[in-house]
Parts: structure tokens; sequence; C-alpha cells
């Protein structure tokens, strides 16, 4: 009997350090499983921050290349144009690669008119096929200036081709490139580029534009249409302001200096004042 008694009870004491010794791996596992997890979370966080410090930073470029462009008149925007924007969409540092043949491909900001003002930077993406032949690679600025409605329509439609579904022209270049140029007025966008140091119209045409949704996101914490987003129905994110103040500065030079194009008349000496 005795025997049979000790027997159990060393049966005993090995199940419950079975048991024991199982709960502990359990509990181990879920740990290790929980200390996982955590360190994913803090991770996407991490890497959502870092994102969206990158897009912020990609609008403050946008800041930099308008002001850097315009700083020189004689070669910059005319001003008529700024004045008469409907957009201004502008992409700093595209990617331009041609091995005889090429390709572009770029993300930038865009912001249009509304009866409060310039809206919101809407994020986008620009790719497209070559400008001409040539060999090698660099990286331009590009700004893009929606004229008219239809131009307008065609950006808040979030996907348009440019030369396709809304006109393209290379943009004429100082001062008075405006009044000599009238007839690319017509164009719903004008086009220009700055690379190595020299600004010019540029032909854009076949180059497809769309919403960078990814950016967008991260940019308003959630999907936010490109409608919404340029007809002025979201508040601007934090770091948009110095690329609205760029934009607000040129767009409004014509009304407070006169138009470039067309300067005022002086007055003939003895005339009626």
């Amino acid at each position: 009997m005795f025997t049979v008694l000790s027997m159990h009870k060393r049966r005993d004491r090995e199940d419950m350090k079975r048991q024991t010794k199982t709960l502990t791996s359990i509990l181990l596992a879920l740990s290790a499983s929980l200390l996982l997890f955590s360190n994913l979370g803090w991770a996407a966080d991490d890497k959502d921050q870092k994102d969206q410090s990158e897009v912020q930073k990609r609008i403050r470029n946008a800041a930099d290349v308008l002001n850097e462009i315009m700083a020189v008149k004689d070669k910059a925007v005319p001003d008529k144009i700024m004045a008469d924007a409907e957009c201004i969409a502008v992409v700093p540092s595209m990617v331009k690669i041609a091995i005889g043949f090429g390709g572009n491909h770029g993300k930038g900001v865009a912001t249009c008119r509304t009866a409060q003002g310039w809206s919101a930077p809407a994020p986008f993406s620009i790719t497209g096929g070559s400008w001409g032949l040539q060999i090698g690679g660099q990286a331009i600025d590009l700004v893009m200036i929606v004229m008219n409605q239809k131009g307008m329509d065609a950006l808040l439609s979030s996907k348009f081709k440019v030369g396709a579904d809304a006109s393209a022209a290379a943009g004429p270049v100082g001062r008075e490139a405006a009044a000599d140029t009238d007839w690319k007025m017509k164009a719903e966008v004008l086009t220009y580029s700055r690379a190595r140091g020299i600004f010019a119209g540029i032909d854009l045409s076949g180059s497809r534009i769309a919403q960078d949704q990814d950016d967008t996101r991260l940019l308003y914490g959630k999907m936010v249409p490109f409608a919404e987003i340029l007809g002025g129905k979201v508040t601007p994110p934090e770091g948009s302001e110095p690329f609205l103040s760029a934009v607000r500065k040129y767009s409004s030079l014509v009304k407070e200096q006169g138009s470039v194009s067309a300067p005022a008349a002086t007055p003939v000496q003895g005339s009626p004042q």
C-alpha cells in the first residue's frame, strides 16, 4: 500500500512539474509575442512619422523652388501668369533619365484658388516618357501653372494626361514674355523646368499626373479626395504655410504692382492730370 501511495505522489509531483513547465512556456511565449507586436507597432509608428516628415519636407522644398525661381524676375514665371493661375503645382527634384529613350518620375504638391483663398496642398505624382533623346540623367524642378477652368477640372479629376486631357505648352519666361506669347495663354497648363540653374519652359505632353494616395493619407491622417483638398474643403495641415505663403505672395504681385505686360501710361507733360 505504501509503495502504491508513493508512486501516486511521485506521479502527481511529476504531473505538476510538467503542468508548471508547460504554463511557464506558454507565459513566456505570450510575453515574447506581446513584446514582438509592441516593437512592430512602435516600428510602424516610427515609419509613419518618418514618411510624414518626408512629405512635409517636400512641401518645404516646393516653397524653396518657387522662392528661388521668382527671385530673379527677368528669368522667372511672369507675374501676370502667376496672377491669372487657377492652380500651381511644384515638383522638387524630379528624376529624369534617358539612354536612347527616357522617362521621368517625381512627387510634388499642388494648390488651387478657392473662394476662401488658396487651398491646402494636395500631394501628387507625375510619370511620363522622354522629352527628347539624350544620354544621361539629372534631377530637375518642375512648375506647372493651370490657367483656366478646364485645366483645373482636369487636375481635380485626380488623374489626367498632360496634353491629352488638358492642353499644355512650354511656359514663357521673364517679365515681358507674357506680352509676346499671348497665344500660349490658350493652353490649360503652362509647364516649366529648372536644371543646373537654368529655368525655361518645357513640354511635358504625355506625362501622367495622379493623386498620391499614400502621401495624402500620411499628410491628412486618412484618404481625402483630390477635389476636396483642392476645392478648399480641408484645413491645411501642419507644415503647409511656407508653400502657401509663397504662392500667395507671387500670385498677388500684379495686383500690388500693376500688370508687368501692360505698364501704366506715363502722363504727357502739360496734359490734364
